[in-house]
Formats: structure tokens, C-alpha cells, sequence
């Protein structure tokens, strides 16, 4: 456990979620990971997948809330030549491409409900289709899933369904926000240096505050955010890697939702306002994409490309 627990910090926090990764990773129960946008839920997958009898195997990712509906059939099952426009040879699904390893699905919650009940059935009996195909394809697969959402108040939102979550949460876990256990901070961020350190040949340090500046900042992007701060101080370092204040200036300002009204601070940046419209748009309507981008003026594909910006960017949408 001493070793699981290096790459995630030496707080309390960081220990119990080590213990989890330790007891879930021989078994092949379902896991069930609820985190923040940015607290490494896919580092959590992966060093359940490095722990498990499945290790030599493949692990691969889909992130459920970056695909289509209209594709997302395909990405999972793979598709047969011929099968739609476009399909010009057999393709192997994510499925198929993790057979006997670990299939790692994050943002499930995103996942269409129509996908929702093919995934139900392959779990349950471990058969799928491709599409256009008649032939029954068996897999052995463990899967490991994600969210930042509470998958309760999605089943609530009738936007996922209840028995695929009792599959999916044999072993759920909780991976803490980087504000949850800011004695890691400093751990943390010692250790992106001297993984930057290695990969350049160079011996940049810390100036004298800079620790204190990574240590009273909040993070909404958590651990993603960290690592993206330091490395950005790096690059404009010459010998010693100092960190400019992060005070509550500069924090993102709380957004106050009622009865479907957004209110927003003048002199919110137009990223962070347009970010906040999308997400209490998509949070008024339970998660639904099409009435979402409907209710915009935009295309579903324009809705999902700006949701994996944010994803990537590490934003978490704050409401009053």
C-alpha cells in the first residue's frame, strides 16, 4: 500500500483512497469511481487495472461523454463493413479491444440512456453485437467506470438508470478533492517538478514562497490544475520556479442559479460566462444533451466539443 499510495500523496485522504485501490485491484468486481473534474479518476483505473490479475492485458479508455449517440453503438461494439455510411471496413469496438484487460468507461454518466441498456446487457450476460452484424461475440472484460457527478441525482434525473449503477458500484470509491487533503499540495508538486526535472536533464527549484502560494490557492481543478501550474511555472523559470499569488481574485466567482435564472458577475472573463450558461443550461435539463444545445441554439456536436474542452481544461461548475 506504501508504494500505491507514493504517486497519490501522504495525507490521510490519500491513504484510504490508496487501501481502496489495494482491495479492489485483485478481485474483478465492477469499481465505481466518483471524483471531481481533475482529482485523477484515470489514474486511480489504471493503477487498479497495474494491481489486478488483468495487468498484462489491455486497458483501454473511452470517455462516454465525448462520443455521439448516434456513433457511440459503434465505438463500444465495433461495426461491420457496410454496415452505415461511412463504415468502409470491420471495426473492433472498444470491447473487443480490451478483451480479457479492462475496459475503462469515464463520464458514464454521460452515456445516451439507449447505450445504457446494450452496456446492461453485456454485462449481464457477456455477449454483444456488432453493428450490422448477427454474430454473438463473447467478451470477458472488467470494467471500471467513472464520474464527477452523484450518480444518485442522475437516476434521480431519470438520466441514468438505477439497476446498470447496481452493476457498475460493486465497489465504489471516492477519490477526495486536491481542497480535501492540501497536505499533498506541496508533496504533489515537488514530485511534477522533479518529473519535469528528469525529462528536460535540468535542476530548476522552488523559490521560497512558491510552496506557500501552491498551498493556500483552491483549486477547482484539482490535481490537474496543480500539475498544469507547475509545469507552466517551469517553462518560465530559468533556476528557481517561483509561483505568482493565487488569492480569491484569482478564483473562479460562484454563479448564483434560481428558478432557472443565471446570475453572473460583471467582469466574468467570457470563457468562464459562456462555460457557466452551458452548464446550468445542461444542468436545468437534467443532463440532457439535445434539449441542451436545442435550448442554445447550437449543434449537439458544438455541445460535446465544448464539454471535452472543459473536461481537458479541468473547470468545475460551482452553483449557489
Amino acid at each position: 500500500m506504501i508504494k500505491t499510495s507514493r504517486f497519490l500523496g501522504h495525507s490521510p485522504a490519500a491513504f484510504r483512497l490508496a487501501r481502496s485501490i489495494v482491495k479492489a485491484a485483485p478481485t474483478g468486481a465492477s469499481v465505481l469511481i466518483i471524483g471531481e473534474s481533475g482529482t485523477g479518476k484515470e489514474v486511480v483505473a489504471r493503477a487498479i487495472h497495474g494491481r489486478s490479475p488483468r495487468r498484462n492485458q489491455p486497458f483501454v479508455a473511452v470517455n462516454c461523454g465525448a462520443i455521439s449517440p448516434s456513433l457511440a453503438e459503434s465505438e463500444l461494439f465495433g461495426h461491420e463493413k457496410g454496415s452505415f455510411t461511412g463504415a468502409v471496413s470491420s471495426t473492433e469496438g472498444c470491447f473487443g479491444r480490451a478483451h480479457m484487460g479492462t475496459l475503462f468507461l469515464d463520464e458514464i454518466t454521460e452515456m445516451p440512456l439507449s447505450m445504457q441498456v446494450q452496456l446492461l446487457r453485456v454485462l449481464e450476460n457477456g455477449t454483444y453485437h456488432r453493428v450490422g452484424g448477427s454474430e454473438q461475440r463473447k467478451v470477458n472484460v472488467r470494467i471500471i467506470a467513472a464520474t464527477n457527478r452523484d450518480p444518485k441525482m442522475a437516476v434521480q434525473a431519470h438520466t441514468f438508470r438505477s439497476d446498470l449503477l447496481y452493476r457498475l458500484a460493486v465497489f465504489p470509491i471516492r477519490v477526495p478533492s486536491l481542497r480535501e487533503r492540501k497536505s499533498d499540495i506541496a508533496y504533489l508538486a515537488r514530485r511534477f517538478l522533479n518529473e519535469l526535472n528528469e525529462q528536460e536533464g535540468t535542476n530548476k527549484v522552488f523559490a521560497p514562497d512558491a510552496l506557500y502560494q501552491l498551498e493556500n490557492y483552491h483549486w477547482p481543478g484539482n490535481v490537474r490544475e496543480l500539475k498544469n501550474t507547475v509545469m507552466r511555472a517551469f517553462i518560465l523559470a530559468d533556476d528557481e520556479v517561483e509561483v505568482l499569488p493565487m488569492n480569491a481574485e484569482g478564483q473562479p466567482r460562484r454563479l448564483e442559479v434560481k428558478h432557472g435564472l443565471l446570475k453572473i458577475a460583471v467582469g466574468t472573463p467570457l470563457n468562464s460566462a459562456q462555460r457557466a450558461v452551458i452548464m446550468a443550461t445542461l444542468e436545468y435539463y437534467g443532463g440532457d444533451k439535445r434539449r441542451t444545445a436545442m435550448a442554445l441554439g447550437i449543434s449537439p456536436k458544438t455541445l460535446y466539443n465544448r464539454l471535452e474542452e472543459f473536461r481537458k481544461q479541468g473547470y468545475a461548475f460551482q452553483a449557489a
